[in-house]
């Protein structure tokens, strides 16, 4: 995420070395951590993938947005970090819809999503990119407009109308903060094209946050319970598509101890499911 050379190089030298992990997913890098870390994944024949969130909620990049100027400021700068990850080889880019409005505004918000969606998907499709838009929280912590599985199946279902280079990403580490379960995935069933496995953070207070922390920390939503509970939908709806990691240590915490954890979690959930 800060395009530390040394730190992004030993994690995706382990990560590529490790016969666990098929595709690594990764922020848009500067250029110069780019060309240090372009060998060590092309020579491990690891997939990549691109995120992309960070425009679309740290940065502010709002392809939903009902100022139409904004809309197209959002829709260039992503269309512009697509055309770099096309020329590094990636084919799969993700990013959020962008910031919710509030109800009064939500019905054009996601008019303005669709019509940005179906010109990124234009403009991906000309360099061999597939478009994943990810459902984040809307009341808790990110608060982006997308949002409840139902009403993203809508705004993709309607951006297939043309374009057949987009799909859907969903959380398990957002269900707790949108109320759902992974049973809400069986009406997207012909939408998803990606998952990621992780954990809500909930606060003494009370208050949920998307911050992602490993398995069996404090305050952590989400186990082993949860993680089959969502094997076993994913299975019942033929899905086939890619299931990721997403999960960052805490303070005092090293790295691969949140990776084997949740390592540890999926199998033993894997194992829940068989036998």
């Amino acid at each position: 995420m800060k395009n530390d050379l040394q730190s992004s190089l030993e994690a995706i030298r382990v990560l590529t070395n490790d016969p666990f992990f098929d595709m690594i997913e990764v922020n848009l890098l500067s250029d110069d951590v780019w060309r240090q870390l372009e060998p060590v994944i092309k020579n491990s024949g690891v997939d990549l993938a691109i995120g992309l969130q960070p425009m679309t909620t740290a940065q502010g990049y709002n392809p939903a947005s009902i100022v139409e100027q904004k809309r197209k400021e959002a829709v260039e700068a992503l269309s512009q970090a697509i055309r770099k990850a096309a020329e590094r080889g990636v084919r799969k880019v993700g990013f959020s819809s962008g910031a919710d409005p509030g109800p009064d505004n939500r019905e054009a918000a996601k008019d303005s999503l669709v019509k940005s969606l179906k010109e990124l998907a234009a403009f991906s499709s000309k360099l061999g990119v597939s478009l994943i838009l990810e459902t984040f929280d809307r009341d808790w912590d990110k608060r982006q407009l997308i949002g409840p599985i139902r009403e993203a199946v809508s705004v993709v279902e309607e951006v297939r109308q043309e374009y057949n280079n987009i799909g859907l990403l969903w959380d398990l580490s957002h269900a707790p903060m949108l109320g759902e379960s992974p049973e809400d995935l069986k009406i997207a069933r012909n939408y998803l094209s990606h998952i990621h496995i992780g954990c809500t953070k909930k606060l003494p207070d009370g208050k949920l946050m998307d911050w992602h922390p490993g398995f069996y920390r404090p305050g952590a939503i989400n186990g082993v319970e949860e993680v089959s509970h969502l094997l076993k939908v994913l299975d019942e709806i033929n899905y086939v598509g890619a299931i990721g990691f997403e999960v960052k240590p805490e303070e005092g915490q090293h790295w691969r101890e949140v990776v084997e954890a949740a390592k540890g979690v999926l199998y033993t959930a894997f194992a829940k499911l068989v036998f």
